[in-house]
């Protein structure tokens, strides 16, 4: 299998790089950061323009219909500048829940919206503490009416509609439902990265309609996040790639005893040890591209095996990026937070990297089994 990208894909990603340098460095992250702005507004409707949150949006739904090839190239540039935009919600998640399983009034209705950013949507899952399963949902839906509360939900305080994952009765005891967070209680949920909004989501009988069928809401939404792994998985290397670099620049130029302190072994070591996890994980994560766009029936061991090498090699990259720095690296003054206050929230956005494992464990025996069969 080729999992080099071709070179229209790399011309792709040098014109992300481009645009993204002049739009969101590293000070514009700082100033969502400590603002009340839940997100860069400007940079939202900038990427609108560009298209690049209709990227697999099929044509006849107002997208440019590419491939999943392209759409990963832009998340890991996403990651890369730590974008503060509710991106992954929206196109990881939401879109990505109705194209792959609504109706075709749906898709229509909202598929148009997503891809010029008119409409934010996002992915209420969890409901606190503790794994999410069929049997642990207390958000119920009867007869087309939510009720319940979801928490914390990325860009929760500002997407016009959640795919929710609800109760059932019947099937594999959950259901899919789409809700418009119009009239929905809203409050904001702090996290360790404020330049991603989170919320608590409270409905009471709010009007919903059904995803898919009702009944399969657990195996759509296990097919979701197979999918949406392998996008953040890009963006997650994206970001750990980009504080490798920070580290390195500044090994380089800072000088101790006389000399650049990246001449020094135990410095070296550290980059080093950075660069075989991020090569680990950019491998796994060309499987998972590969898995993702075939639609392949290797995606769930996949997509598992790249979230869990990606959360591990950006947790453990900006985490040696702020002792590379030293003391300063420490202080509110450098930037070495943002890669790690990212690192961590991403690493739990949708289900912590010990309930990946779990997943990957699971699905390397069903293909140890498919292949005995």
């Amino acid at each position: 299998m080729n999992f080099e990208f071709s070179d229209e894909q790399n011309q792709l990603r040098d014109q992300a790089q481009s645009f993204l340098s002049d739009n969101c460095p590293p000070a514009k992250v700082r100033e969502i950061l400590e603002s009340d702005e839940p997100y860069d507004k400007q940079l939202w409707q900038s990427i609108a323009e560009l298209g690049w949150l209709s990227t697999v949006i099929p044509e006849n739904h107002g997208g440019l219909g590419l491939s999943y090839y392209e759409l990963v190239v832009i998340a890991e540039e996403l990651g890369r500048v730590l974008a503060p935009i509710p991106f992954s919600s929206s196109v990881y998640l939401a879109s990505e829940a109705i194209l792959q399983f609504g109706s075709d009034a749906q898709k229509q209705k909202w598929l148009p919206r997503f891809a010029t950013g008119e409409a934010i949507g996002t992915f209420a899952f969890g409901e606190g503490a503790g794994r999410p399963s069929p049997t642990s949902l207390k958000t119920s839906a009867s007869e087309h009416a939510i009720t319940g509360t979801k928490y914390p939900v990325p860009d929760g305080d500002v997407a016009d509609v959640a795919v929710v994952v609800t109760s059932c009765d019947s099937g594999d005891g959950a259901s899919l439902y789409l809700a418009n967070l119009n009239d929905v209680q809203r409050d904001a949920v702090s996290t360790l990265d404020p330049s991603r909004s989170h919320a608590r989501l409270t409905f009471d009988e709010t009007q919903a309609e059904l995803l898919g069928s009702a009944g399969n809401g657990w195996g759509m939404t296990n097919q979701l996040l197979d999918r949406a792994a392998v996008l953040f998985a890009w963006e997650q290397v994206g970001g750990s790639q980009a504080a490798l670099e920070q580290a390195k620049a500044y090994a380089m130029e800072r000088y101790a005893f006389g000399r650049p302190i990246a001449g020094f072994q135990a410095i070296k070591h550290k980059l080093a040890n950075v660069y075989v996890k991020n090569t680990l994980a950019r491998s796994n994560c060309y499987y998972g591209a590969w898995a993702l766009d075939e639609n392949n029936a290797e995606l769930g061991l996949a997509a598992a095996t790249a979230r869990v090498s990606a959360t591990q090699a950006f947790y453990f990259a900006s985490k040696e990026n702020i002792q590379t720095h030293g003391g300063m690296g420490f202080t509110w003054e450098f930037n070495c937070q943002f890669f790690y206050r990212r690192a961590k929230l991403l690493s739990v956005n949708i289900g912590s990297e010990s309930w990946w494992q779990d997943r990957l464990i699971t699905a390397y025996e069903q293909s140890n089994q498919a292949d005995a069969a």
